[in-house]
């Protein structure tokens, strides 16, 4: 169909799925969900695609309509029309026409506009002097965190703590910015500053590694059939591997060592796809594993026959740890006591002597910022990167006496609990600000904002964007996006990293705009959209 040039110099264009495609001009243009553009002048003749529809007012001002069709009240009214006749959820024309519309009288319209926009720069100028608040607040708080990182004496180090936990509300704003403090805290752990001269033992490093390597041996005796093979297998590569020792400080009577020295065993899964049945034993596949948790609930299931040949090496018990090495890499959790699981691909197994080293401590040190870093640098592969099998067994970690290590995770444990604490109520005061904002809205205008609005289905497609790692950021520079896909071989889908991050969608697009301006996220690519597996959509 040719193209219509449009007469009328006021017309407002309405989300649904268009059928026609007309010029624009002094033209009120809305996009799919609402999204609103006024046109004030088009020199040339122009069409508008699918998904936009032009409505032609003749009683209101097309600004007023402009701000109408923005306001919630309409929006939350257009959402209630919306329908899914095709992958792509739309909103019918048919659907708005019954909408009710405040209508005043004409000269008000022009008011109402015109005291909109009055505060409307007023909201700007406060949205300014809240992003300057921000950043200032930001560069405080690195400040902060790179003073307690950097201190060279316990007495600087409790003082630069005691100045951060005093402020620790100023100096956090939202939920996520708890997530670089977090690393923080692992890494000072790892290196023994959280350790008081009082908390040090008389035992060494040294010496837990040669009762482990003696506890070893006797295992090696004592087992029979497939365990003792394993055990003879761990001799055997602990003879001939060598041990990268990296250049980080630690306190003097610690040792640095690999997986498989301070491991009873480290086995690999079996590579291959289980077969599922809908009732059995919990196949724990690296989507199970997420931020230091196995989730139980949406695991795939196998029989005891299964079972028995996919762990005929070492079946799993409570305390082992499950690591990942790839898709993604670097994520460990601990086995529930008292749950029957498998192990799935691309996992291995972690067993330590566990009166001799914690598996707690060890959990903490594979979720450290600075193990993450030395795994990135020793992983494979050009597109995605991975972990050989030796590569895991390779990897270093810091062996402090049993005791320091049960004090560290007792204070990691503490520190996380006020981070959390400190956390909800962050989140909670941003849901009291929202309401409380709504609230104002509703009282002014009379007009009620639910906060709570009907989930929309779903539409059968996904965003693939996919981000990459840039230039590393600072360990002690506020990057949590960068941080996390560090921790996943440098890059993620947009949507896996979001719900990584854990924050609301718009904070995290902020947050990956301030990343991609320090170049610490690579200014990503055009977005596709896919139709999504149809067992996807049923999920």
């Amino acid at each position: 169909m040719a193209a219509r040039k449009i007469e009328n110099p006021c017309a407002i264009i309405a989300p649904l799925q268009s059928r026609n495609r007309r010029n624009m001009l002094n033209e009120l243009c809305v996009k799919v969900w609402g999204k609103v553009a006024l046109v004030r002048e088009v020199k040339e003749r122009a069409t508008f695609g699918g998904f936009i529809a032009a409505v032609r007012p003749h009683v209101l001002e097309p600004d007023y309509l402009y701000l109408v069709l923005r306001s919630p009240y309409m929006q939350a009214r257009m959402r209630v029309t919306a329908s899914q006749t095709t992958n792509i959820a739309n909103i019918s024309l048919g659907g708005m026409r019954p909408i009710p519309t405040p209508i005043p009288p004409k000269e008000e319209q022009s008011r109402f506009v015109a005291k909109v926009d009055e505060l409307m720069a007023l909201c700007d100028t406060l949205e300014a002097q809240q992003q300057a608040r921000r950043e200032l607040q930001n560069k405080l708080r690195q400040s902060t965190l790179q003073a307690v990182a950097s201190a060279a004496s316990p007495h600087e180090l409790q003082t630069t703590w005691t100045r951060l936990a005093d402020n620790f509300r100023r100096l956090f704003h939202a939920p996520e910015d708890v997530f670089a403090f977090k690393g923080l805290i692992l890494d000072l752990a790892m290196s023994g500053e959280l350790l008081n001269i009082e908390h040090r033992h008389a035992a060494t490093g040294a010496d837990l590694l040669d009762a482990i390597a003696t506890r070893r041996i006797e295992w090696s005796r004592e087992s029979v059939e497939q365990e003792q093979k394993e055990a003879l297998s761990m001799l055997k590569k602990l003879r001939t591997q060598q041990v990268a020792i990296p250049d980080a400080t630690l306190p003097e009577h610690w040792a640095w060592a690999s997986l498989l020295q301070v491991s009873q065993a480290v086995v690999d899964c079996h590579n291959k796809t289980a077969p599922y049945v809908s009732e059995g034993i919990h196949l724990i596949r690296t989507t199970d594993i997420r931020n230091g948790r196995m989730d139980l609930s949406r695991t795939r299931k196998i029989s005891e026959e299964t079972y028995a040949y996919w762990a005929r090496r070492m079946p799993p018990k409570g305390g082992d740890i499950f690591f990942t090495r790839e898709a993604p890499m670097g994520e460990a959790a601990i086995v529930p006591d008292g749950e029957r699981v498998c192990l799935g691909q691309r996992s291995m197994l972690i067993r330590l002597f566990p009166d001799l080293f914690s598996n707690r401590f060890l959990l903490y040190v594979i979720q450290s910022p600075s193990f993450q870093t030395r795994m990135i640098e020793a992983a494979i592969g050009m597109t995605v990167k991975h972990l050989r099998v030796g590569g895991v067994e390779d990897l270093v970690v810091p062996v402090p006496p049993k005791a320091e290590q049960d004090r560290i995770v007792a204070i990691v444990d503490g520190l996380f609990r006020m981070c959390n604490h400190y956390a909800d109520q962050l989140s909670r005061e941003q849901r009291i600000a929202t309401n409380l904002a709504a609230s104002a809205v509703s009282s002014l205008t009379g007009i009620a904002i639910d906060q709570e609005e009907e989930p929309m289905k779903a539409p059968q497609t996904e965003l693939v964007a996919p981000l990459r790692l840039g230039a590393a950021p600072d360990i002690k520079a506020q990057a949590p996006l960068a941080t996390i896909l560090a921790r996943h071989h440098g890059e993620m889908s947009a949507k896996d990293l979001w719900q990584r991050f854990g924050g609301e969608i718009d904070t995290f697009y902020a947050q990956l705009k301030t990343e991609v301006a320090h170049g610490w996220v690579l200014e990503p690519a055009p977005a596709e959209v896919r139709e999504k597996p149809a067992d996807a959509v049923s999920a």
